[in-house]
């Protein structure tokens, strides 16, 4: 078996690992060479190897050619290397007669050619180095004509007529939004405080005076500014007067232990009236989610003066036969807010392919179920079908069969949501403040447990909350596979957030034995419901022997969320995210995009679309459904 050889010089002149010696002359004929070298291992290891299994660029020379190779190599040099300088032809003409004169070479050694791929290596090599040479001056023509052509930009834009601007290379002019002078001004105030208490501590009534009267000076020229440009141009004159009385301060008072203490003092006192002030934001946020604006209470008395005073209660809404059709999509809206259920009904409509195939069964309490009823009979939706009733009407709904409103009855309960000497709600004692809302009173809240009861004859229903928008067809929604689950809902948890965990107490052995506290949540809001499933896992009444468990209230936070994770644990279909973005009622930060190709946009939170707390730029995907032309939100003065 021959062993490859290779014909690079390198191979060829290792002399420390391989020694080559013919055994024949270059006459042309074929001969044996024995190859001597050295094998990774260090060991000596000789082969024999056959003249025709040679490359083409290996050359044969007699032993008297070594001045030639020499002569050769000096001339490949220059050939390789054409960067490197040149001899003239003075000394090249000398050395060619030393050379003749020296009689040690022959004319036919000095004529000797290169060899031909050697040849074809410097060609290639010269033509690769002229290409990248011109690649790198056409890169660098192309950054200069960008640079140019930003610097005629830049040129353009800088606007030369503003008094000030000396210099557009200065950072505070690049930020038209600067508060650099504001905050030295809010500074300045602080030390003078600081300056003031020390001073009247030491009769230093002159000082004190002064001071006092330059931190008004100062504050009523900072005003409500929150940058620079929003100050008068009197500021900059007041800042340096402060900066005047602050010097003269510091020489008469100045004292490092002093100054440290005073400032810890007002440090420790402002925290505390942040802490304070966060108490009364939150009381304050609470307590107007849970009021009703004037035109939102005004709208259902007008429209139950109507609906007795035309005698409303004698009609009916058509279309009966459909209300127990299971191949009809059916919807229940469980609610007492008669504009936010007519925006849930009129954005579902207005994007349904087929109108005449959708009925709403809306439930609401007896105090709101004229007004309900007035405003679907005189604002029917085109071609759908709408029931609305009574929750005080369901007769079977009672405190024997209902642990919640057995609970609600209780002495414990009563006295936590009606004692008149409880705690105030800005003390430690408002930790569960929300938890007091009036909703959680009512059993149109806990009504989504008992579906089966109250849709006796339907397969499946698609439950929508009132604080949401509908932005695309619903009808998908039916097809979906439950895969034998009872409940559909688009899942919350994001990283860490919204699990088991953050809704339920896991220190009681109750729920730590028994589920999961990384199990991931999910939302109530659209939850399509398989009715048939829900009857044979009888999952009312998993609904309420752990309501039965929780009498005490020490198992979850008040609301519904916490029992729907536990009644459908295992039980829950994760949609797809897009049918159901939340949010829009409490984090300002949410994508933009999400929101606009979502099916359903959901306002939970405090900042409910129809109140002044709304996050504005959320509040448009919710009043484009309201019939502002409307006679009575016309009449109850409520506009965009």
């Amino acid at each position: 078996m021959s062993t490859p050889l290779y014909d690079c010089p390198r191979c060829i002149n290792r002399q420390d690992q391989s020694n080559i010696t013919s055994t024949a002359r270059p006459d042309g004929k074929e001969i044996d060479i024995m190859v001597t070298y050295s094998d990774p291992s260090g060991a000596v290891q000789v082969r024999s190897v056959r003249s025709r299994d040679l490359s083409a660029s290996w050359v044969w020379k007699s032993p008297g050619e070594g001045r030639r190779d020499q002569s050769r190599s000096s001339l490949s040099q220059i050939v390789d290397d054409p960067f490197q300088p040149k001899r003239s032809s003075r000394n090249t003409d000398n050395d060619s007669n030393n050379d003749h004169q020296s009689g040690d070479e022959t004319p036919e050694a000095q004529a000797s050619p290169v060899h031909p791929v050697k040849l074809k290596r410097q060609r290639l090599r010269r033509e690769r180095r002229e290409r990248r040479a011109a690649d790198l001056i056409k890169q660098d023509k192309e950054m200069d004509d960008r640079m140019q052509e930003a610097a005629i930009e830049q040129a353009r834009e800088l606007d030369t007529t503003i008094r000030g601007k000396y210099s557009i290379w200065r950072k505070e002019y690049e930020n038209p939004n600067s508060d650099s002078t504001v905050k030295l001004m809010r500074d300045q105030i602080i030390m003078a405080k600081a300056y003031a208490a020390i001073a009247k501590s030491k009769n230093e009534t002159v000082l004190y005076d002064s001071l006092i009267k330059h931190s008004r000076e100062s504050q009523l020229a900072i005003g409500e500014a929150i940058t620079d440009a929003e100050l008068h141009p009197s500021a900059i004159d007041q800042a340096k007067a402060m900066g005047h009385v602050l010097a003269a301060a510091k020489d008469q008072l100045y004292d490092c232990v002093s100054i440290a203490r005073k400032l810890r003092v007002m440090l420790q006192s402002s925290e505390t009236n942040v802490q304070l002030m966060k108490k009364k934001s939150s009381f304050l946020i609470q307590l107007d989610a849970k009021t009703v604006p004037r035109p939102l209470h005004c709208i259902p008395l007008v429209l139950t003066t109507d609906y007795y005073l035309y005698n409303y209660e004698e009609k009916d809404f058509p279309n009966k036969e459909k209300l127990e059709d299971t191949l009809l999509y059916h919807y229940a809206i469980f609610s007492d807010n008669v504009l936010a259920t007519s925006v849930v009904v009129n954005s579902t409509v207005l994007h349904a392919k087929e109108p005449e195939k959708h009925v709403f069964h809306i439930v609401t309490d007896k105090l709101n179920f004229a007004a309900m009823r007035m405003w679907f009979l005189v604002n029917a939706p085109a071609g759908a079908t709408i029931q609305v009733q009574n929750v005080d009407e369901f007769t079977w709904l009672n405190s024997s069969y209902c642990p919640v409103l057995r609970q609600l009855e209780s002495a414990r309960m009563i006295e936590y949501y009606f004692k008149a000497h409880q705690t105030s709600s800005l003390t430690a004692g408002s930790d569960n403040l929300k938890y007091r809302n009036p909703k959680y009173l009512s059993m149109l809240n806990h009504l989504r447990f008992y579906l089966p009861e109250v849709y006796p004859k339907l397969d499946k229903v698609l439950f929508l909350d009132d604080d949401i928008v509908v932005q695309k067809d619903l009808t998908p929604l039916w097809s979906v596979n439950l895969q034998g689950m009872v409940n559909g809902a688009v899942e919350t948890c994001k990283e860490s957030f919204h699990r088991f965990d953050k809704y339920l107490n896991f220190s009681n052995p109750k729920i730590s034995e028994n589920f999961d506290p990384n199990a991931c949540g999910w939302a109530f809001g659209m939850n399509i419901f398989d009715l048939r499933e829900w009857r044979k896992r009888d999952i009312t009444g998993i609904y309420h022997h752990w309501q039965d468990m929780n009498e005490d209230r020490t198992l979850w936070k008040l609301g519904t969320l916490p029992p729907g994770l536990i009644t459908f644990y295992n039980l829950t279909y994760p949609l797809d995210r897009s049918w159901h973005v939340l949010g829009l009622g409490y984090d300002p930060a949410l994508n933009q995009t999400e929101i606009e190709n979502a099916a359903v946009v959901h306002y939970n939170g405090n900042y409910k679309p129809w109140l002044d707390l709304a996050i504005a730029k959320y509040k448009s995907y919710w009043s484009r459904y309201v019939m502002f032309d409307n006679y009575y939100v016309q009449l109850c003065n409520l506009s965009e």
